[in-house]
Parts: structure tokens; sequence; C-alpha cells
């Protein structure tokens, strides 16, 4: 039995750490591998040939030799889930769809798979395994029960380009006993934390090993969710880390409450970990009360944040905005609060009321939620949520002018400075080798500081520590943060749009002027799209014979509206030689920077010559 498993492409977010993949770190392609899927291949009979495809990292096969195509999916993933369900079930594939999103809202896919697998897969996925090797595939599997972890298998990370990401994830929990009401994963992984046996974890990290994998991230929602488990297993880490000379670099997920624990902060650092992701959601006490985060308002939270530093862990941590206590003041108080912890990788999102969450409930009887809004992504200029003492525009100019402060490059260093100040013998050295070091410190000076010119460089020197020069690769993992956010930022917090597309509608011109010839024969078409504060998208149809200078006119014009503006590009390729092809596979690279903005659909009559890769562009599967 042949089975394709398939990771949809995430949309880009600040999540994707995209500059900083793409132009620092050698040879990387995304931040984490799909640990999911690589657990479902493992939970499949030994006598099934499986395939795992990250088309964040690689192009989906367009027809591929498998018997059934497994799609899963986060909701930030849904339309692309949506989209290669439909695809490859239009093929004539068995498809099933799964993951996290598919778990939380099963009716949204039950007439778009043929399969759907919902809840937790360690019982039900090797029940469809059987019932489909029997003939009898059932519409719908179901997990109602929590799942003992115990019973997981061994994730098939052979199966996996591992190379290609910057850690790779490892879990050892489900579930956390708080009740926060934004939050799905009590819905989903119950208030109980379920743990694996350190036998089960030890196996995982010799695997890792084995695979030359040092960087390593627990995907718990929260690792000391149960505090005499975690310390548990900091225990077993410290011994496994003494036997290999500390061969592992660790990250997580926990709560704030880490820092009242003196006894379990000491054991993170016996195990090596350098970093904790933390959800501080909002530095004012009431909004904590109101969306019951109770376990950040024990200790003040600005002491608690330099309390993990004084153990040599960093932090990176999430922050709301539009709890109902939220006025326009907390714009400020959410600036203060970050700039004073040191935060560099400060997740700012808007408020998203979740499907099945205490939170939606509770706004849907109130008539709060915005009907077709999209709730799946916090991190862009739009929320499902009106929010109470303030207006929704407020809110979002709010946003986006907070996000702007704080990546100025004074308010970087300065963070950078207030962190430092507090950072005691750091557990960050680096994770990679002295040359890649070397690598990665001349693409951050050339791509990077100069760049970025003198405000920049000047703010860069400011923040050295020249007295503690250990901290230096710190310092510079910071910056590369800072830039990558701020690049992010740059592209997507777009406020003047109708400048924007003013701009790129000048550029239409330059190229029907440039491109003239092409027009008047018919070999091609070009138009321009536009909607009330959105970016435009430039239309080209390649619709005839298109020679070498096209291509090279083409190119310089089409880079230059990515450069300039925030447009997005759709290329309809629907005529195409052979002859043309090297011109086409020239042109996309020199434009594959700016690749997810830019669309491509590949026509009937020449999807045997054109191959796209999807992991770069985004491919229109409807043409395909």
């Amino acid at each position: 039995m042949r089975l394709l498993l398939i990771n949809p492409k995430f949309p880009e977010s600040f999540w994707s750490f995209r500059w900083a993949i793409e132009t620092v770190m050698p040879n990387k392609r995304s931040g984490n591998p799909p640990l999911g899927l690589a657990t479902l291949a493992g939970l499949c009979p030994e006598n099934w040939e499986v395939e795992i495809i990250d088309e964040n990292i690689e192009s989906i096969p367009l027809q591929p030799r498998a018997d059934i195509i497994g799609v899963c999916g986060m909701g930030v993933q849904f339309k692309r889930q949506n989209e290669l369900v439909t695809f490859y079930r239009q093929k004539g594939y068995f498809v099933v769809a799964g993951g996290s999103y598919a778990s939380l809202c099963p009716e949204n896919y039950e007439s778009l798979a043929d399969t759907v697998v919902a809840g937790e897969a360690e019982y039900v996925w090797p029940e469809f395994c059987r019932d489909f090797e029997a003939g009898a595939p059932k519409s719908r599997y179901l997990e109602t029960d929590e799942v003992d972890i115990t019973d997981s298998p061994i994730p098939r990370l052979d199966l996996l380009k591992l190379d290609k990401y910057h850690a790779v994830s490892l879990q050892f929990s489900r579930g956390c006993p708080f009740r926060c009401e934004f939050c799905d994963i009590i819905v989903m992984f119950g208030r109980k934390p379920r743990t694996k046996s350190m036998e089960q974890v030890g196996r995982e990290l010799d695997l890792l090993r084995k695979l030359n994998v040092y960087n390593v991230f627990f995907v718990d929602d929260n690792l000391i969710g149960n505090k005499q488990a975690a310390k548990e297993l900091m225990r077993f880490l410290k011994s496994y880390q003494m036997k290999y000379d500390y061969w592992f670099h660790f990250g997580t997920e926990v709560s704030l409450n880490l820092a009242q624990d003196d006894e379990l902060l000491r054991l993170f650092r016996e195990a090596n970990f350098e970093w904790v992701f933390i959800g501080i959601e909002s530095p004012d006490e009431e909004s904590l009360k109101e969306t019951k985060k109770y376990q950040n308002t024990r200790q003040d939270m600005l002491a608690s944040v330099r309390t993990i530093y004084s153990h040599g862990i960093q932090i990176a941590a999430g922050f709301i905005i539009g709890f109902d206590n939220d006025t326009t003041a907390i714009f400020e108080k959410q600036y203060q609060f970050i700039t004073k912890s040191g935060i560099q990788a400060a997740m700012i999102g808007l408020l998203i009321a979740l499907p099945r969450t205490p939170l939606y409930d509770r706004l849907k009887k109130e008539n709060r939620l915005i009907p077709e809004a999209d709730h799946s992504d916090n991190s862009k200029l739009s929320s499902n949520v009106l929010p109470k003492q303030m207006s929704y525009d407020e809110m979002i100019s709010g946003y986006r002018t907070l996000y702007n402060r704080l990546l100025e490059h004074r308010n970087m260093a300065d963070r950078i400075k207030n962190k430092i100040r507090h950072l005691r013998q750091p557990a960050y050295m680096g994770e990679y080798s002295k040359r890649e070091h070397v690598k990665i410190l001349g693409r951050f000076i050339f791509h990077g500081l100069l760049q970025g010119g003198f405000s920049r460089m000047y703010h860069f020197l400011r923040s050295l520590p020249l007295s503690r020069p250990r901290l230096i690769p710190l310092v510079i993992s910071d910056w590369v943060i800072g830039i990558s956010m701020r690049d992010y930022v740059d592209r997507n917090f777009v406020q003047e749009f109708e400048k924007a597309n003013h701009l790129t509608h000048d550029y239409l011109k330059l190229i029907e002027k440039s491109l003239q010839r092409y027009l008047q024969h018919g070999a091609l078409e070009v138009s321009l799209s536009q909607v009330k504060n959105a970016a435009a998208n430039l239309s080209v149809s390649m619709k005839g014979s298109l020679d070498r200078d096209f291509f090279t006119r083409a190119t310089r014009h089409l880079e230059k509206i990515l450069k300039d503006t925030t447009s997005s590009i759709t290329l309809h390729i629907e005529e195409l030689h052979e002859a043309q092809l090297q011109h086409l596979n020239r042109l996309l690279k020199r434009l594959s920077r700016y690749g997810d903005r830019i669309s491509i659909a590949v026509h009937d009559n020449v999807k045997e010559i054109v191959h796209i890769d999807s992991s770069i562009f985004y491919l229109d599967l409807k043409t395909n």
C-alpha cells in the first residue's frame, strides 16, 4: 500500500522568520518539520510504503504514485489544505484529511475528503489502515477519548529532509492545566497533561543523534503543565546530555510560573534549554483575569522575566491586543513592558476567537464576531472580533503603530541592552559550527547591517556588550530576529495601499509601452485588478510565441514592481515552447525571492514541460 502524506504550505507570518531563513541561515528552508505526519507514518503497517512531502521546503507532486493521499493542516493552512484535498480527489485519488483544524472542526471537511480523521491519531489511524486494506474505510474516524501517549510510536523522522529545518520537533506531553479563554489546546487535548515515558524520549533522542540533529524543539504547548513530570524529564535530559557531551540545544514552550520554581529553573539550565516561549499576552492584570490567565498574575511579570534571564535562558513571548478590558491605552502599556523586558521575539497578535473555544462561544452570544472574517492567523491586520472599548479601526491602527515603534533600530537595540543587563551566563552559544558561524556573520553584515544604513549600524554597535564578548552571538541572533520581523512588517503592514497601487498602475503603463509589440500580436495580455484597502494584483498572460528579449524586459519590470510596491502578480502560462523554457526558468529564478506574492497558473497544453516549485511560488491547482 502506497501512502503519500502532505503538509501544506503555510502563509507567511512572523513565525516564518522568512528573511532570517532565506538570507542568513545556511541551507535552511523552514523552522520545524511536520512531526504529526512523521508520527502518523510510524503508526502505519510495516508493509506500507510511506512518503512525506512538506510543501514548505519542496514542491508537491501533481501525479504521485499513491493509493492514499493524506493532507494535514492547522487552521492557518486550511485554504491550501482545501485546495490540495480537492485537487487530488478530482484526480481520482483516495484522500484523507486530518490535522489540528480537522480535529477542531471536522464538519468543514466532510464534503471535501473521502475520509476525515479527527482527534489524536494513535488509535484511530491504525483502525483506518485496517479498514482501508479490507476495502471498507469509513468517512470519519473520531477519537473521543484521551490517548495514552506512551502508546505513541517513534516518529518516522527518517522520512523527513531534516537538514532543511532550523530545528527538529519532539513531543513529551499533551494537555495544559490552565483555562485561558481564547485557547483551543484544552478543547483538543484536555486539562490533565499526559506524558511519554523517559524511555520513549531517550529512543527519540537516540534517533535524532543518529540523524545528526543538534537543535531540538519540544513542541509541547506547556512543557511544565505537570511540574513533577517536567522535573523528572529535566533530570533525565541532564543525564543524557552529560552522557553524550551536551549534544543537543533545546527550546520549548512554558508558562510564566516557571519563574516561581527555582529548582525547575535550575534543571532547565542544566539540561541545556537555551530559550523558552511564554504566553505573556498582556501587561494589564485586568485583561489577564478577564481571559482567565491567572498564572500570569501571581507574581510581577517583569520580575518573572528577569528571574528566567538570571538563569541564562532567553525568552520569546506572545502578546495579544483586543481583550475586552483593552482601551487605546493598551498600546503604550504593551510597548513599555516589551521594551523593559528586553524581549526581541515579541509576537504580538490581535485577539482571534477560534471555533469551539469559550471565547468564541461568549462572543457569539454577544454578537461580537465578524461574519466571514478570517480566524486562522492573528499576525495580520485583521481579526474576527469586535473590540469592546475601542473601535475596530483604532485597534488595527494602534497595532500597526505599535509594531513600527518596536521595530525601529533604536528600540531593537534598547531591548537587547535591557535583556543582557539581567542575562547571566547565557546557555546560548550558537548552534552552528565555526565555519557556519563565519558564513552567517558575513551574510548578516552584508544583507542585514549594511542594507539598513547608518542608523542600523550605529544602534547595532551600541548594543554590543564589549565587556562581555561571550554574549555577542546572542546579540547577533536578536538582531537577525528583529530585522526579520521588520522585513515582515514592511511588506505586510502597509498603510497606504492607494499610494502603492497608484505606483503599480504607473509601472503597468511602462510595461505596456515596453512590451507593446507582444500585446499587439496577441502573444501577451496584462491587466491590473484593485480592491479598496488591499494590494493590487497584476495579471500577466503568456498566450503566444515570446522571445528572449521579452523575458529579459519582463523580468526587469516585474522585479521592479515586486521590489517597489506591495502588489502581487498572477502569471498565466497558456502557451510555451521548449525553446522558451530556459528563459522562463531564468525569469522565475530572479523573482523567486518574492515567491509568496506570485501565483502561477500552468494551463493544460504546457503542463508537460513547465514544472513550478510550489514551495517557492503559489501554484494554482485549478489549472492543473
